[in-house]
């Protein structure tokens, strides 16, 4: 049988086949469809874990424990998870251990582009590349077994297009897979330095034997066509170098490390010209130069974004296509914003009311930084924003910190939060932190979290209190806010920020597009009463439409949440023909 599935969905599908038991993850796009995909096969056990790490953790002991285990994050997930790998790497597994990472070009939906082949080559782990829905199917599959016979973990990168793609799938079986018996092995498990010496000298020679297995595996492949000109590519950059090329000859790299060198060469002499087509770093290129070949890539694509096919054309082939369809008007710019109904958007809106300085963080939120809103300063990582409103207090004084604050959502609290929140208690810090509690995980598409109650599979769950969570960590200002109440959400900025002791704010209200929210009548704007202030712009919301001469409620787009009737001095905001 065969279905039309996405990336994502074949790498589940090919989890379920493969006979896996155990699947963990933090959300991150473009990743997160893997889990929830997963999470609709009952024969395996899946769940959200808090971070990256503790994902990472959990598929790891699982491995120990003789299942076929995974986890899923994005790029950036991997850095949080790296701490556990490098060390698995010299561990090595019991059960197949795989880990699937989506890399972003073009950062669709991230704060940078690195590259995962990188972190895996420090690792000492292999990495496999599909490049369609079927090999991310496929090449599940054969992880497991190469984790397996080589003793290691594996990483199958993805990338954007690749995961949101969609591909002709064919449907296999489940694999009677039998969980292996764990046998007690600190020599091996254990990773204090003198076991850890030793299995560093394992994982030099399973990277050997793994260089072996790259020469004659099928996951490399060489298609002969013209050899005027060779193209070696991998992944995506694949599919584009097929549609610009045409017919050259390809090797197709399945495997990305460890590199076949010796095939590398063999394909290299048989072509004139030879291309390295690769998005990101030059990963694959720079081995080839250490090779002594003659290779062009870099010098003419760039090393930022995604490639296409009509990219390659133009840098590589100097091939400039003619434009269809052209429009003479150019398209109105259309920056992202807070959907309307928003919690964030009544904090926001206080903020920068008291010009405050924001120290932010990853999440919808993170759109506070963009007009009208502009109230975020800064925003690095996952969980960054606390830590760096301490660190700002430490540098600017104690007249700054009252002028700082840090926000943060209630997953990403979870996240990374907490030891920043730590910190600020232990060396005596005055940070006021604002926790933006909107019920979900909103960024990456609704997933559940510890502080929601419900699990990946909506059982429900314990529930994490954050009121008491912060108390435990020794703040002992710690308080509930309804955003949307501005006078009062204000009043407890003030009397927070002013005093000389670490506090919380829980900016408390569920996401908008949660089915079971429900607001008030949609509003209009009486035109009689509206001055044209324009106060209610201030807000951000996409549903109020300044035409020039008036001003206008989008009832396409209008939730009915009457934020916007909290700012109008005139009462001009009514319920929809009303007036």
């Amino acid at each position: 049988m065969k279905k039309l599935l996405l990336g994502n969905e074949a790498i589940a599908r090919g989890v379920y086949e493969a006979g896996a038991t155990v699947a963990s993850a933090y959300p991150g796009t473009p990743s997160t469809e893997i889990t929830e995909y997963i999470s609709e096969y009952d024969e395996i056990y899946s769940e959200w874990a808090p971070n990256e790490k503790v994902a990472m953790e959990v598929a790891i002991g699982a491995s120990f424990g003789g299942a076929r285990s995974v986890c899923a994050m994005k790029h950036v997930g991997l850095n949080v998870a790296a701490d556990p790998l490098f060390t698995a790497s010299y561990t090595g597994v019991n059960g197949g251990l795989v880990i699937f990472v989506a890399d972003d070009p073009g950062m669709h939906s991230s704060q940078n582009e690195q590259d995962t082949r990188i972190i895996a080559r420090g690792a000492k782990v292999p990495v496999l590349e599909p490049s369609d829905s079927q090999e991310c199917k496929d090449f599940t599959k054969e992880a497991f077994k190469i984790s397996e016979s080589f003793d290691t973990p594996v990483i199958v990168r993805l990338s954007t297009r690749v995961s949101h793609s969609q591909g002709i799938v064919e449907m296999e079986d489940r694999e009677a897979y039998e969980i292996k018996p764990y046998v007690k092995n600190p020599a091996k498990y254990v990773m204090m330095p003198a076991m850890a010496k030793k299995r560093h000298l394992v994982v030099e020679d399973r990277m050997a034997k793994l260089r072996e297995f790259s020469e004659t595996t099928s996951l490399n492949r060489i298609e002969w066509g013209d050899k005027k000109v060779g193209v070696i590519t991998s992944g995506i950059s694949y599919e584009y170098s097929k549609e610009a090329f045409g017919n050259v000859s390809y090797l197709k790299l399945g495997m990305v490390h460890p590199l076949p060198e010796k095939l590398i060469k063999d394909f290299a002499k048989e072509v004139e010209v030879l291309y390295v087509i690769e998005e990101l770093e030059p990963f694959i290129e720079n081995q080839c130069l250490k090779m002594g070949l003659k290779v062009t890539g870099k010098a003419l694509l760039p090393v930022t974004g995604e490639y296409s096919a009509s990219l390659i054309r133009s840098k590589v082939l100097g091939q400039q296509e003619e434009k269809q369809n052209t429009i003479d008007a150019e398209a109105p710019v259309r920056p992202p914003v807070m959907c309307a109904g928003c919690p964030h958007r009544g904090m926001y809106y206080v903020l920068k009311k008291l010009k405050l300085t924001v120290s932010g963080d990853i999440g919808c939120y993170t759109l506070g930084a963009l007009a009208p809103v502009e109230s975020m300063d800064a925003c690095v990582c996952m969980g960054a924003s606390i830590g760096m409103a301490h660190g700002m207090e430490k540098a600017m004084g104690m007249d700054a910190a009252r002028k700082t604050v840090a926000v943060i959502g209630d997953s990403t609290f979870i996240h990374s939060g907490i030891t920043g929140l730590i910190d600020i208690v232990y060396n005596k810090g005055t940070s006021t932190v604002l926790i933006l509690d909107n019920s979900i995980t909103g960024m990456t598409g609704h997933q559940q979290n510890p502080t929601t109650g419900y699990t990946i599979k909506g059982e429900p769950t314990r529930q994490v209190d954050l009121v008491k969570l912060c108390q435990a960590v020794g703040v002992e200002r710690v308080r509930v806010c309804d955003p949307f109440d501005l006078e009062a959400f204000e009043k407890a900025v003030r009397e927070e920020i002013a005093a000389e002791e670490p506090s919380v704010i829980i900016s408390q209200r569920p996401c908008a597009l949660l089915k079971n929210v429900k607001f008030g009548p949609l509003l209009s704007i009486n035109r009689e009463k509206c001055t044209k202030c324009r106060m209610c712009m201030k807000l951000g919301c996409p549903a109020i439409v300044d035409r020039g001469d008036h001003l206008e409620i989008n009832s396409a787009l209008c939730v009915g949440c009457g934020l916007c009737t909290k700012v109008c001095r005139f009462n001009a905001m009514e319920k929809a023909g009303g007036h």
